[in-house]
């Protein structure tokens, strides 16, 4: 795969390393959105089947992304919809517990502690126990603390902060096994990533739109396994009813639902600007299919690895490393405000994370955004070394 900036509208003179913090839009999405505008003027425009074309079509195009059926997906405003969505479905074990990580992105953190206070189950935050080989210790840390008493476990599937990769197939495979619910945050990984919901045996995957699916803030998708197919939604939208296509009979109060996950969707679902955007996006993203983005990114970022080796900066050990998104720590005597201020002054967009400097790349970076950073690194890193 070859860079793709040029279906961009980036600057020539910024490094944008900060796909993590939100996608650039594709100039085919912008141009969807003008479109999207110019129909909206005219509401005659608006066929009542265009309240649902675009969005089954968003709905197929993900489902192929995670190996689901379309049916199983929803359309939402945001992950903490999906959580709560999910968590309200969900029957606590009694005396039992929950699972999230240390440091797990608030949307998720805040879902599963305000339901455990609810469903009196304690909440377990786990940490990896060996800061050397964190990405094997953190992952056997998890496998360890799933146990029968588990309700639930909630986690990203790389962590947001440094892009450490978390084994799913092996913590879906323990949550089978224990009777626990497992939800996935996708949002830093799906689209870049293999993201496999059966082999995981994942219950409930969310995952934003505006990362790495490279759509428009405020739309998110979430997918629902079968467990969730009688649920009780967050709301009683009309659109998510089985007759809601006949607008002639809407008020004959139709009680029964799109099957399976179609309850889930959030109110207005159809969103006549941003969802061609997002369909625009996961076209193009479908067609360049994740596997190859992710390999593009890996080869990418193979010199800014090795010089950050040079200076014995320590990373995630493999296979937990993630490519698209990884962070780094400053040496001790590299002043972090002074780093940001070297970064601004060569327009190096990248994300400060808590301790960490997280770079992620995609399609849309170079080469030369990469020795850009290179060259910031290295100035800093040896006057000081």
């Amino acid at each position: 795969m070859i860079c793709q900036k040029a279906l961009f509208s980036l600057p020539e003179n910024s490094h944008y390393l900060n796909g993590g913090y939100k996608a650039p839009l594709l100039k085919a999405s912008e141009a969807a959105a003008i479109q999207a505008l110019i129909r909206d003027r005219n509401p005659a425009n608006i066929a009542p089947a265009d309240y649902f074309n675009e969005v089954l079509e968003v709905k197929t195009i993900f489902s192929g992304l995670v190996n689901a059926r379309p049916s199983q997906i929803a359309i939402i405003p945001s992950t903490t919809y999906g959580f709560s969505s999910a968590l309200k479905n969900i029957r606590a074990k009694q005396n039992g517990n929950a699972i999230v990580v240390h440091n797990e992105f608030p949307s998720g953190y805040f879902s599963i502690e305000t339901w455990c206070r609810q469903n009196n189950n304690a909440l377990n935050i786990v940490k990896p126990a060996d800061e050397h080989h964190i990405g094997a210790s953190w992952n056997r840390a998890l496998l360890e603390a799933i146990n029968s008493d588990t309700s639930v476990v909630l986690i990203s599937s790389i962590h947001w902060m440094n892009g450490l990769r978390f084994d799913l197939e092996a913590i879906g495979k323990k949550c089978r096994d224990v009777g626990a619910f497992f939800i996935v945050d996708g949002t830093q990984s799906v689209g870049v990533i293999e993201m496999d919901i059966k082999r995981f045996n994942i219950n409930v995957l969310v995952c934003a739109g505006y990362k790495w699916l490279l759509g428009p803030y405020s739309l998110a998708l979430a997918y629902f396994d079968d467990h969730f197919n009688d649920g009780s939604p967050l709301e009683e939208s009309w659109i998510n009813r089985s007759n809601a296509a006949n607008f002639s009979t809407l008020t004959n109060y139709e009680s029964n639902y799109f099957p399976d996950a179609g309850r889930y969707s959030v109110g207005e679902t159809s969103n006549f600007i941003l969802m061609p955007m997002l369909l625009t996006a996961l076209k193009q993203v479908s067609e360049w299919q994740p596997e190859n983005i992710e390999s593009y990114a890996k080869k990418l970022i193979q010199p800014l690895l090795a010089t950050l080796k040079r200076f014995d900066i320590p990373f995630i050990e493999p296979p937990y490393q993630s490519y698209h998104l990884f962070a780094f720590r400053l040496p001790a005597s590299v002043n972090i405000e002074t780093f940001k201020t070297a970064l601004a002054a060569n327009n190096i967009s990248v994300s400060v994370r808590g301790e960490f400097i997280r770079v992620s790349v995609n399609v849309y970076n170079d080469k030369n955004d990469i020795e850009q950073l290179i060259k910031v690194t290295d100035l800093l890193f040896s006057a000081v070394s």
